[in-house]
């Protein structure tokens, strides 16, 4: 996710990063290319190519915009939801790790189920991150885990689900223990019910796309409008097509491109959600509620970019 301060009026022109001026940027050289060549054709041999009116393309880029546009705030809704999960996610964390306050006992600090519980959940984030985003978060899986549960995590299909079966299970020998009562058992599971729900809603985004025959349909529509517009506006705006025509093809293409980086949230686009940054924040918070020394520091953009 891109994270700077408001650019002023000449460095809107002029930024680079977050933009997708880059990816399309072929496009539009070819439909400047394209633009250049109709007009030179019909100023120089006006009878080759025959005049077209350019009052019916304008009705369709009209249509055209609209349709881009709800597909646009489909992709920002999808963009937004996961956002809220990652919220959710992290209020969770933060309410298990004062919760959990409640299993302390006079265990050394190791072998605490407090501890167990809250450092399943930092794997579980980390775990959960693996699966959304290709990372190199492993070794801290492996870190925050004990041997028989990391190797239990490495055979799973599933593998932040085997996380919460441990972090229940801690649950549950408290209970069989009388360190908690069943109220009090009830409060801690309703949250590892919430972290379960954080994976299958990041999982129904990540696995159910905006249908593709409607993303086509809008693609070709935007492809053949863009290519075709230069032979309407050839013969009245003359050397000025190529620029008109770049403008509106920028316009179109890079609503489809900012729409095709919106539509997956968890992606590795500059305009993707912050979710490496998220799980860091939660590492820090239950490293800090659980009185370790060593904590990272928080993580910060690199040119203007946190993932």
């Amino acid at each position: 996710m891109i994270v700077r301060p408001r650019p002023h009026l000449l460095e809107l022109f002029f930024i680079i990063k977050g933009s997708i001026v880059l990816r399309i940027m072929p496009l539009l050289i070819f439909v400047a290319t394209l633009s250049t060549l109709i007009v030179a054709v019909y100023t120089y041999e006006p009878g080759w190519l025959p005049k077209f009116d350019g009052g019916p393309f304008a009705l369709l880029g009209i249509t055209l915009s609209i349709f881009l546009a709800f597909r646009n705030n489909a992709c920002y809704e999808r963009w937004w939801e996961a956002r809220k999960i990652w919220g959710e996610f992290v209020l969770t964390s933060r309410s298990l790790a004062r919760l959990s306050q409640i299993l302390n006992t006079n265990e050394t600090a190791d072998q605490s189920p407090r501890r167990i519980l809250l450092q399943g959940n930092i794997a579980y984030a980390q775990a959960l991150l693996v699966q959304l985003r290709p990372t190199n978060s492993a070794y801290k899986i492996q870190t925050y885990l004990s041997e028989p549960v990391f190797q239990e995590y490495k055979n799973s299909r599933n593998p932040p689900e085997s996380i919460l079966r441990a972090m229940e299970s801690v649950l549950i020998q408290a209970l069989h223990s009388h360190r908690i009562d069943t109220i009090q058992f009830n409060m801690l599971d309703e949250l590892v019910q919430k972290l379960a729900l954080v994976q299958a809603s990041c999982e129904r985004i990540q696995n159910t796309p905006i249908p593709f025959g409607y993303t086509l349909l809008l693609h070709r529509t935007a492809y053949t409008f863009c290519f075709l517009l230069p032979f309407c506006f050839a013969n009245t705006l003359g050397w000025a097509t190529p620029f008109v025509t770049a403008l509106a093809a920028y316009t179109f293409f890079g609503l489809d491109a900012l729409g095709n980086e919106l539509e997956e949230p968890f992606g590795m686009g500059a305009n993707a959600l912050p979710i490496s940054a998220l799980a860091d924040v939660i590492e820090i918070e239950t490293k800090e509620a659980l009185g370790d020394k060593e904590i990272p520091p928080l993580p910060v953009p690199k040119e203007f970019l946190l993932m």
